[in-house]
């Protein structure tokens, strides 16, 4: 590092639209490349010096220079394009910048106003496993051509809340489901830590590749668990008919609950899992749903798609909001975990106890 001039510096800095200056004495912007506003005007992504020899310099700049391009809609000079993809960027990117760096760009790009453009990218530029690095040995085993699944989850799923309305989830209730649908075709993906353990491989993408908070992944991998029991409960909550099931399958005993309210227990049980991020995981389960139609669909017959999906969305939420249940987790029991290990003498609880607790909430409630 040395002193420079303030010419050396606008060159070395990431992309053109980022190295101008503001004259304070002047009250004007410096352009000292030459090319800043008008790159701004045209709406170009380009880097002041070669874009190799810029990049290699400090790698994130891959990143950044996605980030911007995605979030104004501009294009990328082609000389940055086949830089950004190759192979000496890519090793560059994996070995030289922090996981930190990289997380914090992609959380970026995901709570952005252009998440599926700045994936897109990515996943065209061939990033896609440099920045989401599985563990070595995930099973089953992960194919190259998955990251296109994920994109088109996370496209599916942005579309899906604009059409719902944005009022639905809070800023960031949205980036954690846009994260669980990235993320939805690995759901069912593990590896063994050095215990034997099997863990989800989306908490490794998170704690390693990304080192995101550790809350993160675990709300994501709760949203993932919940969505096969969001498919048991759709079409019974959506359903027209007045009368309740005998039995809803959630995997669960529903002892000494009368059949008119088993529906409601059985998601009130749902909805304490996953918390406020309940609807998060009912939306990517709409996405799941059967579909009347095949994958050859027209764009016409997609949007349509998308359409009913939302009306399934809706309904269900209005069921969930019609049983009382939005808020669940916030109504106070009658009885605690404290009173239940005083009557039953024991000295410590454990998930037996909260287990108990939430049966006898919900069962409580439903009366």
């Amino acid at each position: 590092m040395t002193f420079g001039t303030a010419k050396e510096d606008a060159y070395r800095r990431d992309l053109t639209i980022n190295s101008l200056f503001y004259n304070i004495n002047t009250g004007s912007v410096e352009d000292l490349t030459g090319r800043g506003i008008e790159d701004l005007k045209s709406g170009k992504i380009v880097t002041p010096l070669p874009p190799k020899d810029t990049f290699l310099d400090d790698p994130l700049r891959v990143l950044r220079a996605i980030r911007f391009g995605a979030r104004f809609g501009f294009v990328f000079e082609e000389e940055l394009t086949k830089a950004a993809a190759c192979d000496d960027v890519k090793n560059a990117l994996a070995a030289k910048v922090s996981k930190e760096r990289v997380g914090t760009e992609i959380d970026l790009m995901i709570s952005g106003n252009q998440p599926v453009k700045a994936m897109t990218y990515i996943a065209d530029l061939t990033l896609f496993w440099v920045v989401f690095t599985l563990h070595p040995k995930v099973e089953p085993t992960v194919s190259e051509e998955c990251q296109g699944l994920c994109v088109a989850y996370l496209d599916a799923a942005w579309n899906l809340i604009q059409l719902i309305g944005g009022s639905s989830f809070t800023g960031e209730q949205r980036r954690l489901c846009l994260y669980a649908a990235l993320f939805l075709p690995f759901r069912d993906t593990i590896y063994k830590d050095g215990k034997g353990k099997k863990v989800p491989v989306v908490n490794y993408i998170f704690r390693d590749s990304l080192k995101q908070k550790a809350s993160d992944p675990e709300t994501v991998i709760k949203i993932h668990r919940s969505l096969e029991k969001f498919l048991t409960l759709i079409p019974l909550l959506t359903s027209n008919d007045d009368t309740q099931p005998a039995e809803v399958d959630m995997g669960m005993e529903l002892l000494d609950v009368p059949i008119t309210s088993k529906l409601r227990v059985a998601t009130g049980f749902l909805l304490l899992e996953v918390k406020e991020f309940w609807r998060a995981g009912l939306l990517l389960s709409t996405l799941l749903y059967p579909s009347d139609t095949d994958s050859t669909q027209d764009f016409l017959e997609k949007q349509f798609e998308l359409d009913r999906r939302r009306d399934l969305f809706k309904a269900a939420e209005d069921a969930i909001v019609n049983l009382g249940l939005e808020k669940v987790w916030d109504l106070k029991p009658l009885v605690n975990g404290k009173d239940i290990m005083t009557v039953l003498h024991l000295k410590s609880g454990g998930p037996i106890v909260r287990e108990w607790v939430s049966h006898l909430f919900l069962a409580s409630k439903s009366l």
